[in-house]
């Protein structure tokens, strides 16, 4: 970006701010001797002039630091995508800086200005979307973006990488009614996501493609933790005529479903049938270890800091939309119909 021809510089905005230069490097520092009035001023006009300070080790025709960005750091989920990352982003002599800004739009505001301040080379989102105010202050940085598990619809010129989760909730229920199960559960994941939209509808189909009806009362919400699916596991467990078998979206909420089954006195796969989703490590290590559909969490990191990556060096993606295939694997949570 430049100012009368001339690119800018932090004397240049040190000038239009009516400030000192030291001052504009405190705030690009993230210092916090500034008065909060100085500071939106200095940010105000960085944003607007779309600053970055580059990186003195960073070296031409190569990114030196990727942002990786969830809204909520809080589900071993998080841990499988960050080890994909960080597995591209060190073999690659790149540095990753792993952020959570809990849907607010303040610790969004700050994530931008700290993003500012470090010079990224390239951001992803995970579960997000990526929005308009951050889309385009993006865009005027000239940082690209990638998205793992887009939140909503596809913004045209960022790319996203997922999982083939229709198919993936498909085989799960699929494979409970070849146990014979069909009063099945499902405890679905947030509605506002696109892979629990997609996990759903691959249940809904398996059901239909067997001849079964979807009773609605066999669908509850959870949100892909521990208690909603102890939560929803309770609910479904409570109903006059309960279901045979649970398709949890998520392992986290599997294991919760194990435990309104126990403390029920109901024995998996015995009383209850147990389907999860993701194969996170911790599920082969569950008593007793639970059928699952892995999603290839560690390889879609690592394919996101590959796209990031190239894209911070020029290079054109030729697949804007890449969904990596799910598997079903079979463990001992699951049984034949008794």
């Amino acid at each position: 970006m430049t100012v009368d021809g001339r690119r800018v510089t932090i004397a240049a905005i040190a000038r239009e701010a009516g400030v000192s230069v030291p001052t504009v490097s405190r705030v690009l520092n993230g210092r916090t001797d500034v008065s909060p009035q100085t500071r939106e001023r200095v940010e105000e006009l960085l944003s607007q002039h779309g600053y970055r300070r580059r990186a003195s080790r960073q070296r031409p025709g190569r990114a030196a630091l990727i942002d990786l960005v969830f809204n909520d750091l809080d589900s071993p989920w998080a841990v499988e995508l960050i080890r994909g990352v960080e597995d591209v982003t060190h073999a690659s002599g790149v540095g990753t800086v792993v952020s959570a800004v809990h849907r607010r739009t303040t610790s969004t505001r700050q994530w931008l200005q700290n993003l500012r301040a470090r010079a990224s080379d390239g951001v992803i989102f995970v579960t997000s979307d990526v929005t308009g105010p951050v889309h385009t202050e993006l865009q005027r940085l000239s940082i690209p973006v990638v998205v793992v598990d887009p939140a909503g619809g596809a913004v045209a010129d960022v790319p996203t990488i997922g999982a083939t989760n229709w198919a993936g909730g498909r085989s799960a229920t699929e494979h409970l009614v070849s146990l014979g199960h069909r009063r099945i559960g499902l405890i679905s994941g947030p509605k506002e996501l696109l892979c629990s939209r997609a996990r759903l509808d691959g249940y809904r189909a398996a059901l239909d493609a067997a001849g079964v009806a979807v009773d609605e009362r066999l669908v509850v919400q959870g949100d892909f933790l521990h208690e909603s699916g102890y939560a929803g596991c309770s609910t479904l467990l409570d109903l006059p005529d309960p279901p045979t078998a649970i398709f949890a979206s998520s392992d986290t909420m599997a294991l919760g479903a194990y435990e309104a089954a126990r403390r029920r006195g109901m024995r998996v796969p015995d009383d209850l049938s147990v389907v999860g989703f993701d194969d996170l490590p911790e599920s082969r290590w569950s008593s007793p270890p639970l059928t699952t559909v892995r999603q290839p969490l560690v390889e879609m990191g690592a394919l996101a800091a590959r796209t990031a990556l190239r894209m911070a060096r020029g290079e054109a993606i030729e697949m804007p939309r890449v969904e990596l295939a799910t598997e079903l694997v079979v463990r001992d949570s699951t049984a034949a119909l008794a």
